[in-house]
């Protein structure tokens, strides 16, 4: 449990060895204030082209008046285009006290016929129509300008040569509306905001309620109770993570049952045989004959050796039950290969029995993702259930095949599993009535725990050539991998 511990620990913390913790109401309130401090600067321009626009439509509109009244001063004497402008229009032109007005008449070459030189000149559209105002920004001695312009007839004649008279002003005003709008927009911004900040901040205190209250239940409880958690009034964002809770304490307490189960079990298989041993030493020191202490002697060396093996075989169960939900180191297993090794092992358990041993595997290598001790512990068992349960001089065969998947077979012409205890075998502790053999009951148990935390499928069936059974583990094939992909998988669903 060490090493996963000590994992879970690191799992806070950074490569400097510092712990660090994501805040959810942080991550939350980070991710809604920096939109809306990113998104501030773009309304401000936003806002400021808005309010140019708002500020040129009125001054617009009165140049556009003052240019036609200026168009109207236009007369021609003696075939002579010429400004009948009265000193007072012209002082009325250039009483504005924040701009500077500039007017000028040209003809279509660009001479200037009245007004200010300074004004630039524009040619002409093939789309004029006389009479109509258009508008341009320009530029006038350095200072921006809004300039506005039309075309009009000298004569009334539909030959008649056209005038070009514009009208420029500087931008004071219209700067200075556009600048009061946006000031008037922005400053109770500036109030809104920080407002903004303490209703958000507010807002997901209240948010996080349910968590901070969760929090507080969980705490007061007692370390034994595995009760579930009310999900009656609880946010529909907070219940999933509720009732995931209360499935895992439900396979908590499933897990706690189980190894109360597997204890007081083990307690009770364990009784027989060291009771035995203790009646069978008892007897041993009452005998006084060498011959019937020798005897008394090999029943006990029996019996140890019986206590052994199912010791060995709670271990192996409790060794592959602890690894279901954890990180296992595993490799690229050739189960021929450990197959073969298993056989040879086992080869002198089935000659003292005068049991043919057999062996079907392929020369090619047939590779499985897992733990090489578990899968031993498994194959072993497969292999050691056989001959157990193999009359003498019978027969047991073990073989792979390679399809999509790596199969594992092993048959033998043993007393057989009647159809109703094909599944029951699997369960702890289970022996089939009238085998005649004796056995802990868990060997099965073993394969199959092993075999779910490789996603294999473990089966019995009867043996297709006759009396005896035909065991069957299928895995999941493995390809050659790169060497730089990990080689830490996770075993479990």
């Amino acid at each position: 449990m060490w090493p996963r511990r000590r994992r879970l620990a690191e799992a806070g913390r950074g490569g400097d060895g510092a712990t660090h913790y994501n805040s959810l109401f942080g991550e939350i309130l980070d991710w809604m204030l920096a939109p809306l401090l990113f998104l501030w600067p773009i309304s401000i321009i936003i806002t400021h082209n808005v309010a140019a626009s708002i500020a040129n439509t009125p001054y617009d509109r009165s140049m556009a008046d003052s240019l036609r009244a200026l168009s109207q001063m236009i007369g021609v004497e003696a075939g002579v285009v010429s400004v009948n402008f009265p000193a007072p229009a012209r002082a009325l032109f250039r009483s504005d006290q924040d701009d500077v007005v500039y007017f000028q008449v040209t003809d279509l070459q660009g001479d200037v016929i009245s007004g200010d030189r300074e004004i630039p000149w524009v040619a002409a559209p093939e789309d004029v129509v006389p009479g109509e105002v258009r508008f341009r920004d320009g530029v006038i001695q350095g200072e921006e300008v809004r300039i506005a312009y039309l075309f009009l007839k000298a004569y009334p004649e539909p030959e008649s040569p056209l005038v070009l008279v514009q009208l420029g002003e500087t931008r004071n005003k219209r700067s200075d509306l556009a600048s009061r709008v946006v000031t008037g927009v922005l400053l109770p911004q500036f109030a809104i905001i920080p407002l903004a900040v303490i209703l958000v901040w507010l807002g997901l205190t209240r948010g996080i309620a349910p968590l901070n209250r969760l929090q507080r239940i969980l705490r007061r409880r007692r370390p034994s109770d595995l009760s579930p958690i009310s999900t009656i009034g609880v946010p529909e964002e907070v219940r999933p993570l509720i009732v995931a809770f209360n499935e895992m304490m439900e396979r908590l307490e499933e897990n706690l049952h189980a190894q109360q189960r597997f204890i007081a079990d083990a307690a009770h298989q364990m009784r027989t045989p060291l009771t035995g041993l203790r009646m069978q030493t008892e007897l041993a020191l009452l005998e006084a004959e060498p011959d019937a202490q020798r005897s008394s002697l090999q029943q006990i060396a029996g019996s140890a050796e019986r206590a052994s093996h199912l010791i060995n075989q709670l271990l192996s169960l409790a060794r592959a039950e602890s690894s279901s939900e954890k990180i296992y180191a595993v490799e690229r297993v050739d189960l021929s290969a450990l197959v073969r090794e298993v056989v040879e092992e086992l080869f002198p358990r089935a000659l003292a029995k005068d049991i043919d041993l057999g062996v079907e595997v392929s020369a090619q290598e047939l590779g499985i993702d897992g733990n090489p001790v578990l899968l031993r512990e498994l194959v072993k068992n497969l292999i050691d259930n056989a001959i157990k349960y193999t009359p003498v001089e019978g027969l047991v065969t073990v073989r792979t095949t390679a399809t999509e998947f790596a199969i594992l077979e092993v048959e033998d012409s043993g007393i057989g599993i009647p159809e109703g205890d094909r599944e029951r075998v699997f369960e702890r502790f289970y022996r089939v009535l009238g085998s005649g053999e004796d056995g802990s009951g868990l060997g099965l148990p073993i394969v199959r725990e092993i075999a779910e935390l490789h996603r294999a499928r473990v089966t019995l069936n009867p043996n297709p050539a006759g009396r005896g059974t035909l065991a069957q583990a299928v895995f999941p094939r493995s390809y050659e991998r790169r060497s730089d992909e990990v080689e830490r998988l996770s075993f479990g669903p």
